[in-house]
């Protein structure tokens, strides 16, 4: 049976399905995840087909041509365990492989239990993103806090460059302005020295990315950030290696829920580890 398994290109309609198959398992999609995943790269969504039948899928997202993101790996409960998702994640990666410059360059966020299978296919590991939950708190207006679209995009567009492994203005227009969401910045001097945005999921809200300076401006962003979601749970995905980040969790009195590990495939992005303390999402990077 798992011979007879199509790898192929995945329809629009079939990633909400595979959104809808993330939330069944708990991994709660932010709203509008679907639409704005897809129009950043609508080449870069795999399904795997059985019989005509959709039964597993995942993205391959291409930046630039700089650097891939897998994720959304998904097989559909009642076909595990019969190697199907291992002939998936690895036409993934290969064709993932293909669409970039050489040498390819690749990032995952993968479940820990998984972490040896990842490395078989030739991804390290770089460090844990660790999710925590809490509960939005309001907060009064802080002066320093500005409207991220009032600032030239031009600017958020560099500053999250020097953060992300590769350009991704796409992305981040539709990211920024996505409803129901908010997303602020704080400047300095008319420069841009950090910026976060929070959008409404399937249960709350989620933080992402979260990119600041210093200690004190992430504090800044997060109580900004937080109030959007006052009285109702919202989650932050923080990587492990920044202990500031760590010490803002812990200070706001988050609780860890769940993890990933960050991998790469190829040499690891330069990036400043100390300003991220909020990845962007686990499933486009």
């Amino acid at each position: 049976m798992a011979d007879a398994v199509t790898i192929r290109a995945m329809t629009r309609a079939e990633l909400d399905t595979l959104v809808d198959w993330a939330a069944a398992e708990g991994w709660n999609p932010g709203l509008h995840d679907a639409s704005i995943f897809w129009d950043t790269d609508p080449d870069g969504f795999i399904a795997a087909d059985l019989g005509g039948e959709l039964i597993g899928g995942g993205s391959i997202v291409a930046y630039d041509r700089r650097f891939g993101f897998m994720g959304f790996f998904i097989v559909r409960p009642d076909h595990r365990h019969r190697g199907l998702g291992r002939q998936l994640w690895y036409a993934r990666r290969d064709r993932l492989i293909a669409r970039l410059r050489a040498p390819a360059v690749i990032g995952m966020d993968g479940v820990f239990a998984m972490q040896a299978f990842y490395a078989r296919g030739g991804f390290v590991l770089s460090h844990r993103d660790l999710r925590f939950e809490g509960v939005g708190v309001s907060a009064d207006p802080d002066g320093r806090l500005v409207d991220l679209a009032a600032v030239p995009f031009d600017e958020v567009a560099r500053y999250d460059a020097a953060h992300f492994a590769a350009p991704r203005a796409g992305f981040l227009a539709a990211w920024i302005a996505q409803p129901g969401g908010r997303a602020l910045g704080v400047l300095a001097d008319g420069a841009l020295r950090g910026y976060g945005v929070i959008r409404p999921c399937r249960r709350g809200f989620k933080i992402g990315p979260l990119f600041a300076a210093d200690g004190e401006i992430a504090e800044v962003l997060f109580r900004g950030l937080a109030d959007r979601a006052a009285g109702e749970p919202f989650f932050l995905d923080v990587p492990e290696n920044n202990p500031a980040a760590l010490a803002l969790a812990e200070r706001h009195g988050l609780r860890e829920v769940f993890g990933c590990a960050r991998m790469y495939y190829g040499p690891p992005p330069d990036l400043p580890d100390g300003e991220v303390f909020g990845v962007t999402t686990f499933e486009l990077g």
